[in-house]
C-alpha cells in the first residue's frame, strides 16, 4: 500500500487541511514532517470549522493516528492548548504520537525570533514570531532540546544552560534586553512532561513498521514549495524543507516508501509575508479575491497578498518534488470574472524567461506575461463531476493542468467537506 506526500505547491496556504481531511478516511497515519505553529490549516466538517495549527489534518478522522514528526518544532503549550480545544470540541485526540525526537520551542526561542525580528526594520523577513527559527537553528547549532529532554532534568539543565550562555550575551549586549534564567526555563519546560507523556513515542520505528504491515501513510506538508529553505525564495522562506525531500528526513522513512507526491495548487496565487511575488495584485481583482477567497492566515491572521495563477511556479513545484498528482482549490473563488489571467512566463530585463529563475535578484525584477483565458458566470459549487463544471471552468482547469506538469486529480469547488470533485484516486 502506499505512502503519500502531500504539500503546499505555491507559498502555503493552497487549502492542504481540505485535501488531507479528504484522504483522512482512507488512510491509516497521518504525519506532519515540519515546520511548527506557524502553519495553520483550516478543516470544514458540515457547519463545523477547525483551525489546526500544530496538528496534522488527521485529528479529525476518527480511525486515522496523527503523527508529529522528529522534523518538527513543537511549542508545547500550543500543542496542549490545541488538544484541548479539539476535545471541549467531542474530538478524540488521544491516538496522537509525537516524536520523542522532535525539538521543543523554548520560551527563549520566541524571544530571540521577536527581538531580532524588530532589530531588523525594514530588513525584516516577514516572521511569525513563534520561535519557529530560533528553534531549527539551535537544532543545527547542535544547542537544540528535544522532546525527550523533558524527561531527564539534568541533561534539560545542561542543555538549557548551554543555549542561554550565548543568548543571554546577546540579549543584554545587542538587543539591551534582560537575560533569561536558566532555573525559569526548566522550570516551565518540565511542567510540561507529564501532560505530553502519553503521546511520546519512537514514532520512526511506528511509521516504518505500519509501512511494513501495509498500512497508508500520508505525510502533511506545512507551508509550501517556495517557501522551503533550500528551494524557496530566500531568504523570504521558513527555516525547514516543506517540499517532498523533506517528508523523509522529517518522518525518518526512506525515499523508496514513497509511492505518490500530491501537490496543493490553489487556483489563483497568495503569499503571506514579505518577498517577491511577480503575479501580486494592488487592485480591485486583488482585493475582490482576497475578500470572495477569505484569504487571512489561519495562523498568523494577517491579510494575505493576492495574485493571479502562475504556472512557472507551478511547473517548479513540479520538478522540485517530483509531483505525480495536483489538488487544485478555490475554484469557486474565480467564478464572475469574464476574463481570467494567467501567468505563462516571466520578462526580465526584456527577456521572456519560462522556468523559476535560480538568480534571486531576477527573481526580484520578474515581470508576468499573461495569458487571457474566458471565465464563467455560473455557481460551481454543487458540482460532483467535471462534466457538470461550465465549459469555461472546464478548459481553465486543463489549461492549468497542461501549463505545470502533472495531472490535476481533484478540484475544490468550495471550502465543504463535500465540495470537491474527484477525477483520479490519490490511493
Amino acid at each position: 500500500m502506499p505512502a503519500l506526500v502531500l504539500l503546499g505547491a505555491q507559498w502555503g496556504d493552497e487549502g492542504k487541511g481540505k485535501a488531507t481531511d479528504l484522504l483522512g478516511g482512507s488512510v491509516d497515519y497521518v504525519v506532519r514532517y515540519q515546520g511548527g505553529n506557524n502553519a495553520g490549516h483550516t478543516v470544514v466538517v458540515g457547519d463545523q470549522t477547525y483551525a489546526l495549527h500544530l496538528l496534522p489534518s488527521g485529528i479529525l478522522s476518527p480511525d486515522c493516528t496523527p503523527v508529529i514528526g522528529n522534523g518538527v518544532v513543537v511549542d508545547p503549550s500550543v500543542l496542549l492548548s490545541e488538544l484541548s480545544g479539539l476535545n471541549e470540541r467531542g474530538v478524540d485526540t488521544s491516538k496522537l504520537l509525537l516524536s520523542g525526537n522532535a525539538h521543543i520551542i523554548t520560551p527563549y526561542n520566541v524571544t530571540m525570533d521577536k527581538v531580532a525580528e524588530r532589530f531588523l526594520g525594514k530588513r525584516k523577513i516577514g516572521t511569525t514570531g513563534r520561535g519557529i527559527g530560533p528553534t531549527y537553528a539551535d537544532k543545527i547549532n547542535r544547542v537544540g532540546i528535544r522532546v525527550q529532554d523533558l524527561y531527564d532534568e539534568s541533561i534539560l539543565t545542561q542543555k538549557v544552560e548551554a543555549a542561554l550562555d550565548f543568548k543571554n550575551q546577546l540579549l543584554a549586549k545587542v538587543y539591551n534586553r534582560r537575560a533569561i534564567a536558566v532555573e525559569q526555563v526548566v522550570e516551565e519546560l518540565l511542567g510540561y512532561a507529564d501532560k505530553l507523556a502519553p503521546y511520546v513515542a519512537d514514532t520512526v520505528l511506528v511509521l516504518n513498521q505500519a509501512l511494513e504491515q501495509d498500512k497508508v501513510v500520508l505525510f502533511e506538508g506545512g507551508q509550501g514549495t517556495l517557501l522551503d529553505i533550500d528551494h524557496g525564495t530566500y531568504p523570504f522562506v521558513t527555516s525547514s524543507n516543506p517540499t517532498a525531500g523533506g517528508a523523509c528526513t522529517g518522518a525518518g522513512v526512506g525515499p523508496t516508501k514513497i509511492s505518490r507526491v500530491i501537490g496543493i495548487l490553489k487556483a489563483y496565487t497568495t503569499r503571506v509575508g514579505s518577498g517577491p511575488f511577480p503575479t501580486e495584485l494592488f487592485d480591485e481583482d486583488g482585493e475582490a479575491l482576497r475578500r470572495i477567497g477569505h484569504e487571512r492566515g489561519v495562523t498568523t491572521g494577517r491579510d494575505r497578498r493576492c495574485g493571479w495563477f502562475d504556472a512557472v511556479i507551478a511547473r517548479y513545484a513540479t520538478r522540485v518534488n517530483g509531483l505525480t498528482d495536483f489538488f487544485l482549490t478555490k475554484l469557486d473563488v474565480l467564478t464572475g470574472w469574464e476574463q481570467i489571467p494567467v501567468c505563462v512566463a516571466y520578462e526580465i530585463d526584456g527577456r521572456r524567461v519560462e522556468e523559476l529563475p535560480y538568480s534571486q535578484t531576477d527573481f526580484h525584477h520578474a515581470k508576468p506575461v499573461y495569458e487571457m483565458l474566458p471565465g464563467w458566470s455560473e455557481d460551481i459549487t454543487k458540482a460532483k463531476t467535471f462534466a457538470d463544471l461550465p465549459k469555461n471552468a472546464q478548459a481553465y482547469v486543463k489549461a492549468l493542468e497542461e501549463m505545470s506538469g502533472a495531472p490535476i486529480s481533484a478540484i475544490g469547488v468550495g471550502p465543504g467537506r463535500d465540495e470537491t470533485i474527484q477525477i483520479n484516486s490519490f490511493l
